[in-house]
């Protein structure tokens, strides 16, 4: 997860898991100096088996919406655990934060976060033409999961969702509907990470810790637009089945506690696909997006952000 998980965790006091890495350096090469095939893994077989069940259906088509891509593989991951702070293994493992951050990279456990990503990657690389790689779906989180797509290290993370989104924005990937849909800006200074040192392991490296609370300063020019939860029923019908949604908070210095994607079921009801900490596997709720948001404790509204093919 970004740190939105890790944050989230922290409050709900949830454990630690391992994850699946590609680490700097470690992808081994052909005899004439091409990417080899990676190794069967379960993994990787749902990477092939996703990407083979878009294409089947016709939705690695450019012309095809791509959250509509993204939110079938959803249905496929239905089930599969849950596992909380995985981009933090590393650290964990006795990593550095100032050392470029290991990608971490897993299609068969998920934070809220990673799902979002990994969802949407998948889609992307059914749009390719090729047999599908593990190197590709690496590039394509990768791209969205650091600023700038640049992979450097634990800063360069977008930790703040809506941060996730603003790049995002500026780089193509996603479109921002707040202002669209009639979002309330939310001008908040995120002082959550910085004021609460003690949670985060990377600030035990004090330049790190400096260098998030100058990301936290500068996204003070950048306020969120929050669809305020009395308002969701009015637009729910201009939100789409993929639409990337992110649940705001009052929490002091925190954008939001949760991500997932709208998803609109065979009745044409708008529900939400998530990794939920609660449950404990990929899931689709029962509930009413605005229901399920009415009914998240300190919840104001939603983020809401279309995916592009980018």
């Amino acid at each position: 997860m970004s740190t939105l998980l890790t944050r989230r965790d922290m409050l709900r006091t949830a454990a630690a898991g391992a994850a699946a890495l590609i680490l700097p350096g470690m992808l081994t090469s052909r005899a004439d100096g091409g990417p080899a095939a990676r190794p069967a893994d379960p993994d990787f077989e749902r990477l092939l088996a996703w990407t083979a069940a878009l294409r089947d259906r016709g939705l690695g088509r450019a012309a095809s919406p791509i959250g509509a891509s993204a939110v079938r593989v959803g249905e496929l991951a239905a089930g599969t655990p849950y596992e909380p702070s995985m981009l933090e293994a590393y650290l964990r493992a006795g990593g550095s934060p100032s050392d470029q951050e290991p990608l971490t990279l897993s299609l068969t456990r998920f934070d809220c976060v990673t799902l979002v990503e990994s969802c949407l990657a998948v889609a992307r690389v059914a749009g390719d033409q090729g047999a599908p790689t593990w190197e590709r779906f690496g590039r394509e989180i990768e791209r969205m999961r650091y600023r700038g797509g640049e992979r450097r290290g634990y800063t360069s993370r977008l930790h703040y969702f809506s941060e996730w989104i603003a790049d995002g924005a500026k780089r193509g990937l996603v479109r921002d509907l707040g202002a669209e849909l009639g979002g309330v800006e939310d001008r908040r200074p995120l002082r959550f990470m910085t004021r609460h040192r003690a949670s985060y392991p990377a600030f035990a490296d004090e330049q790190v810790y400096r260098e998030i609370g100058t990301i936290e300063h500068r996204l003070d020019g950048r306020p969120r637009r929050v669809i305020p939860t009395a308002r969701i029923p009015e637009v729910s019908g201009r939100i789409e089945s993929g639409d990337v949604l992110a649940f705001a908070t009052a929490i002091p210095g925190l954008d939001v506690t949760h991500a997932a994607f709208a998803y609109r079921d065979a009745g044409g009801v708008l529900r939400v696909l998530h990794a939920p900490l609660s449950g404990g596997v990929v899931a689709i709720t029962r509930a009413t997006l605005p229901e399920y948001v009415a009914a998240i404790r300190r919840a104001t509204g939603v983020l809401v952000a279309r995916p592009l093919r980018g």
